[in-house]
């Protein structure tokens, strides 16, 4: 296994500026920012994705209480056959109390793909449209799968 640099990363991600490239991965930005409304459920056999709802963007900026977010970003990701990935937050998001979390990225996946961002901060945060937020790297796998990602969420936020 190995990590990718992030200019070879720059055909499977757009749209992309040049200050998102870094040495080991590619900065995403947020698009929407989502509030949840319900509970959600997690089963064998059944899961129910809970219903949830824009926040306001004023001025360009969100304004954030503690809380779990839904963070949709603004790039469609494609990850390769032979790759996975994973983002991590930006240190800027830890520093001021807040963090983002990622599931891993299957190959074959494309769409634009959300995180959960958890604020933890007691005085909530604002975060700029655009803002650059985690970091996506893609790892290499030793071996071609088998199969690549055919779920739910292939292709979403294209609409």
């Amino acid at each position: 296994m190995s990590v990718l640099p992030g200019e070879t990363l720059i055909c499977h991600i757009s749209p992309i500026k040049k200050t998102q490239i870094q040495p080991a991965g590619v900065d995403l930005t947020v698009g929407e920012i989502y509030v949840f409304n319900e509970g959600g459920f997690l089963g064998v056999e059944k899961v129910d994705i809970p219903e949830y709802s824009k926040v306001k963007c004023e001025n360009g900026v969100f304004e954030l209480s503690r809380g779990a977010y839904l963070v949709r970003f603004n790039e469609v990701v494609e990850i390769p056959e032979d790759c996975i990935a994973i983002f991590l937050p930006r240190s800027s998001l830890l520093r001021m109390g807040a963090t983002i979390a990622s599931a891993l990225w299957d190959p074959g996946y494309r769409g634009r793909g959300v995180g959960l961002l958890l604020v933890f901060n007691e005085y909530g945060i604002e975060i700029e449209k655009n803002a650059r937020i985690a970091q996506i790297f893609y790892i290499r796998m030793e071996k071609k799968p088998s199969k690549t990602y055919s779920g739910r969420y292939q292709l979403e936020g294209l609409e």
